[in-house]
């Protein structure tokens, strides 16, 4: 980490160091030392095992296969509940919503009908009129105008 430090001090020390015109010396090229240095990267090394790999992938395929398979289950069953739940709510609708007959009004008293406390409606007058942007538009309105 420490000439990663050194190489950015120097970059930064020489960028500081502009001419007159307010140009960086060496007409604005990089010299090799103005680059930031990076350290070297370690490769990491895999051993590579076709059969271990084969093997698990197998198990892998395995289990999506049993997870597919118990989610398709999941599936049915829960249709398969709602179906008789169904099935269990029109026959209860239909126990109870028996046609019953209508009692039939009282005939020794006399109805008499109470005024409204309402205020009666006032009439509008139809607007024949159709505003410009309700129009419809065609090709033969335009072509004939």
């Amino acid at each position: 980490m420490e000439p990663l430090k050194e190489a950015r001090n120097r970059v930064e020390g020489s960028s500081s160091s502009n001419n007159s015109n307010g140009r960086t010396s060496g007409g604005g090229r990089r010299s090799p030392t103005n680059c930031l240095i990076k350290p070297p990267v370690k490769k990491k090394t895999i051993p590579i095992d076709l059969k271990l790999r084969a093997v698990e992938r197998a198990r892998f395929a395995h289990q999506v296969a049993e997870k597919r398979r118990l989610i398709k289950q999941y599936k049915m069953e829960r249709e398969r509940q709602q179906k008789l739940e169904e099935e269990e709510e029109i026959k209860r609708l239909r126990k109870e919503l028996i046609p019953k007959a209508q009692l039939m009004p009282y005939f020794d008293r006399p109805f008499v009908p109470r005024r409204s406390e309402k205020q009666p409606t006032v009439p509008r007058e139809p607007k024949f009129c159709i505003p410009r942007h309700k129009t419809i538009k065609c090709c033969r309105c335009h072509a004939m105008t």
